[in-house]
């Protein structure tokens, strides 16, 4: 009891000290707690979606996908004949049956032709109006399509793009592009998790979407009374002979919830992994605070020994002190998770993914787990400084405040931290000299553990030599004032050490990653300007096929003197050695593609593989099966027959785009795929005529207007487009990583203040001899830069070198462009020296306002 009662007097007493390592904790829990929440609404509201917008039982055209989305490469969906309606309607237990036609191989504009998709990756679905449909969603203004001109819009899709009724809209299709006018606008009975939803009558639909009437690409089944969906299922397959894809309402839920809950799982887990970072970070922030404490109360320790307490009576003090702030933080946390979910929501549906608060799902685990982590991980940091506490020997009561530090433990902590970090760069090396970067990427992981370990427990070492340097450079400019920030951050390097450490974790990613993605754009831009020989690149950035009527509108642009289609598709081959691969790809293109794009040839040559049944694969498929100029191939098409196509070229496998294509021509796939089963082209390559390059762009983009689901780029377009690709993806990394920054912030506030409290004599001495409290926060202020700065210039370094070292991993695909982002890491540098006068800001003002005699009465 005598334990509890001190230590809750010294968590009160300190409370102010304890606030900030409090919000570390908080912000940590709440990250954790918030993206459980988050991703259990999500996988909420999609369940409750799936299991609203499903029959009872549902018959899928052959190409089906489990998830039951009908979609092929030649941009028309699979469908199955209007007889199996009738058919399926009279199995044992079927109530009703109704067929349906959709698709999301769709493009559709309003009357400017602008884009009417969502921009948050969700589908754009066009189908008929039907009775299941009808469940789901409620005509609000307006009446259902009843002919070839009307067309029913989400209410969603129109309040976001300002839709009424009458207004003029386009579906693009690869039958051609239809048009009508807004008679109905539906609004959903459900969550809509963002996707634009369009509705035409039964016959249209069909002729836009397919090209003919009579046929759909689902029949939806509604049970009748007394019979189960397992049952129904059963008869109608009977029915059918297994000719057609039939599935529970459960089942296509189960599928669709298996293919949202992927992408959930890698999004939760990329979220919890930041969340790790940061709680990594907080820990240093928890054990400098509890050490610097420790440290302030040795004399109160040592009379507490005197007097009779032992060393587990000490240490269980301050243990308990930790699970205070523990519980305290992870409270705050769970309850600033659940706000910071709802926020997230309100962010995704300003998006255009509209995630309902009703949804909310906590699961009872969420909180026990964000509970659970917070106080752990606070009590196991805190453990050290507690240890250290019940070493205090009564004697020290006798002396000054503050411990000396153990020369021996010190010695020890080098000698280790000089093995894992040698041990580091050793993995480093081993990652890249290897030949395989599937051996590579382990070496690397190991190093990257190895020598952040390695530099957190030299870090003390470090800080004496890197601080004399920056001292030297930063602080030796601002006299007096800058040599006493200096001793500060020198008088004990165990602390500044952990403080930089904090900082350093979250930038050594930021340079890290800056290193990786930079090294891609550069080597990708190379490999751009050594290979690419067309002038325009035309595609979708959707992933949207091209229509064939894109395809002769850009053909028709002044300017252009040739036009290279590429096609995409599957088939199975047989190779000389016996074996047969399943699904492999195979790229169809024109014979202009050869000098469209310079792929380097290892035998033969390109322009042969675009002769009468032939081909090209490359260098590693031929070492695999023992393919030679001259050997033939057995490929069977999907959706056509099978061709002995005979090998002229072997490309070069060391290649960053197109890298594993085997080409054949396009009219060598036309001659073995039906012409209503040809895919549709990916992109288009496209060349200006001699001195037309500027009129042939801007010809291009007005002959493409009325498809605003294709881009036309030159190579300067298409090298920015990919830099802002991947600019994006690490501009949200870095994001995520703003936490462990912010945490490490707090952690340099946090000392200093601490750090305040215990030079509280001193501080006041140095007034009474006369130094103003302009320099006494000054010399506060530059002795968080210069702590700050260390910790840049660790983290700076040790993430250039893993990132030099991810990018010859990248090599071995073909990415050998080595480029630093020189100007990204010196404004990480330099915002590091503004984090540091921030986070003194505070301290550095408190101190300021210290009385001179009550401080030099401080005991």
């Amino acid at each position: 009891m005598s334990v509890m009662k001190t230590s809750m007097r010294n968590f009160f007493a300190h409370k102010g000290r304890m606030a900030l390592s409090a919000i570390a904790v908080m912000l940590s829990v709440a990250f954790v707690t918030g993206t459980l929440v988050f991703t259990d609404t999500m996988g909420t509201t999609f369940d409750k979606l799936f299991a609203a917008t499903s029959s009872d039982v549902t018959v899928s055209a052959k190409g089906a996908s489990d998830s039951g989305e009908t979609q092929s490469d030649n941009g028309k969906p699979p469908v199955m004949p209007a007889s199996v309606v009738d058919k399926v309607g009279g199995a044992d237990g079927v109530k009703s049956a109704e067929g349906t036609v959709f698709t999301t191989s769709v493009t559709v504009v309003d009357g400017d032709k602008d884009s009417l998709s969502p921009t948050s990756g969700a589908p754009t679905i066009v189908g008929n109006w039907n009775a299941n449909d009808a469940r789901t969603m409620k005509i609000s203004s307006g009446n259902a399509p009843r002919g070839p001109d009307q067309i029913v819009v989400d209410a969603d899709t129109a309040d976001k793009h300002d839709l009424k009724l009458g207004d003029a809209i386009g579906v693009i299709t690869a039958v051609g592009t239809h048009e009508a006018k807004v008679s109905g606008i539906a609004e959903f009975q459900v969550t809509n998790p963002g996707a634009a939803i369009f509705y035409l009558d039964t016959a249209t639909a069909q002729k836009t979407l397919v090209g003919e009437t009579g046929v759909y690409t689902n029949v939806n089944i509604t049970a009748a009374a007394g019979f189960t969906d397992a049952q129904v299922k059963k008869s109608v397959s009977a029915e059918l002979g297994g000719a057609y894809k039939v599935q529970t309402a459960k089942e296509i839920a189960d599928a669709n919830a298996k293919d949202v809950g992927e992408f959930m799982g890698v999004m939760k887990y990329a979220m919890l992994g930041f969340a790790g970072i940061a709680f990594l970070v907080g820990i240093f922030l928890i054990i400098n605070t509890f050490s610097m404490l420790v440290a302030q109360r040795t004399r109160e320790i040592g009379l507490m020994r005197a007097i009779g307490s032992s060393r587990g009576q000490v240490n269980r003090s301050v243990l308990v002190e930790a699970l205070l702030l523990g519980v305290f933080g992870s409270i705050l946390g769970v309850a600033g998770g659940v706000g910071l979910a709802i926020g997230l929501m309100k962010l995704m549906s300003a998006t255009g993914m509209n995630l309902s608060t009703d949804d909310l799902t906590i699961a009872w685990t969420t909180p026990a787990v964000g509970l659970l982590l917070g106080i752990v991980v606070t009590v196991l940091a805190a453990y050290v400084p507690a240890r250290r506490a019940g070493k205090v020997s009564p004697m020290a009561a006798l002396r000054d405040a503050g411990a000396p530090l153990d020369a021996k433990a010190g010695i020890v902590r080098a000698v280790i931290g000089l093995l894992l970090t040698g041990a580091g760069g050793y993995c480093l090396y081993l990652a890249a000299a290897a030949d395989k970067a599937s051996e590579g990427s382990m070496w690397l992981g190991g190093g990257v553990v190895l020598s952040l370990i390695g530099f957190v427990v030299i870090g003390p070492l470090l800080a004496g030599a890197v601080v004399k340097v920056l001292g030297a450079v930063v602080l030796r400019a601002f006299g007096p004032v800058g040599r006493m920030a200096e001793r500060n951050a020198l008088r004990n390097p165990r602390r500044t050490g952990a403080t930089g450490a904090a900082l350093m974790i979250g930038l050594a990613l930021v340079a890290c990653l800056s290193v990786v993605g930079s090294s891609m754009v550069a080597s990708a831009t190379e490999q751009l300007d050594k290979t690419v020989g067309t002038d325009f690149i035309i595609q979708s950035d959707t992933g949207q096929l091209i229509t064939p009527q894109a395809v002769e509108a850009a053909r028709s642009a002044e300017g252009v003197k040739s036009l290279t289609q590429y096609k995409w598709t599957e088939a199975d081959f047989t190779t000389p050695d016996g074996k047969t691969l399943e699904k492999t790809a195979i790229t169809a293109a024109d014979p202009s593609y050869a000098t469209d794009l310079a792929t380097e040839v290892v035998a033969g040559k390109l322009p042969d593989a675009y002769k009468p049944d032939s081909m090209s694969v490359h260098e590693k498929f031929a070492e695999d099966h023992g393919i030679e100029l001259g050997s033939k191939i057995a490929v069977d098409f999907r959706d056509g027959s099978t061709a002995d196509l005979t090998v002229r070229a072997i490309t070069s496998s060391d290649v960053v785009i197109d890298a594993g294509a085997m080409y054949t021509s396009i009219d060598t796939m036309a001659k073995y795929v039906p012409a209503d089963k040809m895919p549709l082209d990916q992109l288009l390559f496209a060349s200006a005529k001699d001195g037309q390059d500027a009129a042939a762009y801007k010809s291009l983009k007005d002959a493409l207007h009325d498809y605003p689901q294709y881009e036309v780029r030159d190579q300067t377009d298409y090298k920015e487009a990919l830099k802002g690709q991947i600019d994006q993806l690490l501009n949200m990394i870095y994001g995520l990583l703003a936490l462990a920054i912010i945490v490490a912030i707090l952690g340099v506030v946090n000392t200093l203040a601490l750090s305040v409290v215990e030079r509280t004599r001193e501080i006041g001495l140095m007034r009474a001899i006369g130094l103003s409290r302009r320099q006494l926060r000054r010399m506060i202020r530059l002795e968080s830069v210069v702590i700050a700065l260390f910790g840049a210039l660790l983290g700076l370094g040790l993430g250039m070198g893993w990132g030099a070292t991810a990018q010859q991993l990248l090599a071995l695909e073909g990415l050998k462009v080595l480029d630093i982002p020189w100007p990204t890491i010196i404004g990480v540098f330099i915002g590091s020296a503004f984090v540091g006068l921030f986070a003194a800001l505070v301290p550095a003002f408190r101190a300021g306002r210290m009385n001179v005699l009550n401080a030099i009465a401080t005991e």
